[in-house]
């Protein structure tokens, strides 16, 4: 099944095709090859039929994988097709093995490249990739994603962030791939080892940023834009488990398009009870993807656990015709307090025009819950902000937003850990 070029203007019709073609395919495949859903029935021979099959999330993919190391019986190839392997880190539970076939692996990198070239990215730019190199799956394959694009790519990795600020200036890098929380540690070494430089000074032109939520806040976006003199971009929403990017922004509007509808397939559940809901501005739930291309783990109605608001349908300006959408947060990151579902995205938007915060945080969680109260650790911008008055403000500006009354412990400046890596908002004791 070859990838479609262009796939992301395609209109309405011509992707229902293309969609139904590569279903049959990946069905009958899945249906012969995959001792996992062979023990589940096999899947509908028409998409549409798809929502009265079963889900399958994290957890019982985890489980297939402790029964069947190390792939699980969802490895639909051969174990000498498996080209590459991946890990996941297992911060949340058992790591799991994500296996490539050469095909898997060509695939992830032409789709993964239309939201990079979305964002602006060409061949003549430079681009350093500050994602961690080790087992993680953005390591190595978002680095051939962006060398799909054509660009020259500068495969740093994570770590020593000083010699980091010195290679973007002596190499003329004027791109970045990180995570949004990123930059915030590259101008703490700035101000630190580079006396009278500005962060703006590294000449810097578009920052692609992927792994973690922030850019759907508008005040940490402005703020990330004038601080640097670069264009923010959010171009790699993925799923380890399905494909490393599924979606990207373009570079008229700040949504997410979905970059991958000839490959994979989009629906929305209601996070609680999996009933689906339409592709229709301003519906909001949980995202399932299905593989339409596949050879080593393919994955029929996977939760991805990613709650997302459909923001639009219509033809972008740039003329992609796929849905835009937001991330509003994880469903196991979402906090009940007194029956209202909080997401950290939502007091990251409420917080953001505060000047007396850094913008850094936690939602410290005792007890499963649910909370009469939201229980917040907040980093204040600078010692003289440690005060009632301060912390008054934050409570009045959190009920009027968002409707939540929070318990708020004030920090110093610099108290909570800045990282390369993925910053956690929820922590749950």
């Amino acid at each position: 099944m070859p990838v479609v070029a262009r796939v992301e203007y395609a209109s309405a019709e011509d992707l229902g095709a293309i969609q139904s073609r590569n279903w049959r395919l990946q069905r009958e495949f899945v249906a012969a090859r995959s001792r996992y859903y062979r023990n589940r029935g096999a899947p509908p021979l028409d998409l549409r039929d798809l929502p009265a099959y079963p889900t399958t999330d994290k957890a019982a993919l985890r489980e297939d994988q402790r029964a069947d190391p190390p792939f699980g019986s969802y490895l639909a190839a051969p174990i000498e097709a498996v080209t590459r392997l991946h890990r996941t880190s297992g911060t949340t539970g058992q790591a799991m093995n994500l296996a490539l076939s050469a095909a898997d692996a060509a695939m992830t990198a032409i789709v993964g490249a239309r939201s990079h070239v979305a964002c602006g990215l060409r061949p003549g730019h430079r681009v350093v990739h500050c994602l961690n190199y080790q087992l993680w799956m953005g390591g190595l394959t978002d680095h051939l994603i962006l060398e799909a694009t054509g660009a020259t790519v500068v495969p740093f990795g994570v770590g020593d962030t000083e010699l980091l600020v010195r290679t973007i200036r002596e190499l003329g890098i004027d791109a970045i791939y990180c995570t949004p929380s990123y930059p915030r540690r590259i101008e703490e070494v700035i101000a630190e080892s580079f006396p009278g430089t500005r962060p703006r000074d590294l000449g810097l032109r578009i920052g692609l940023f992927a792994g973690e939520g922030g850019l759907d806040n508008p005040g940490f976006r402005a703020r990330l834009e004038a601080t640097w003199g670069l264009k923010a971009r959010n171009t790699g929403y993925g799923v380890s488990d399905v494909l490393s990017t599924v979606a990207g922004q373009c570079e008229t509007q700040n949504d997410l398009h979905l970059m991958a509808l000839d490959v994979v397939y989009a629906e929305l559940v209601d996070p609680d009870t999996g009933a689906p809901r339409p592709w229709a501005a301003g519906a909001q739930g949980e995202l399932v993807l299905t593989h339409l291309e596949k050879d080593c783990q393919p994955l029929v109605r996977f939760r991805t656990g990613d709650v997302v608001l459909v923001t639009a349908t219509e033809r972008c300006p740039c003329g992609r015709t796929a849905p835009r959408f937001r991330v509003v947060g994880r469903s196991d990151d979402m906090v009940i307090v007194r029956g209202l579902n909080v997401f950290p995205s939502m007091v990251e938007a409420a917080l953001s025009s505060l000047a007396e915060l850094s913008g850094a945080y936690r939602i410290v969680l005792d007890g499963p819950g649910p909370y009469d109260r939201l229980p917040l650790h907040i980093e204040v911008a600078d010692d003289r902000f440690l005060s009632e008055e301060t912390a008054a403000k934050i409570a009045r500006r959190l009920k009027d937003d968002i409707r939540v009354t929070a318990e708020i412990r004030l920090l110093p400046p610099r108290s909570l850990p800045t990282t390369a890596g993925k910053s956690k908002r929820v922590i749950r004791n």
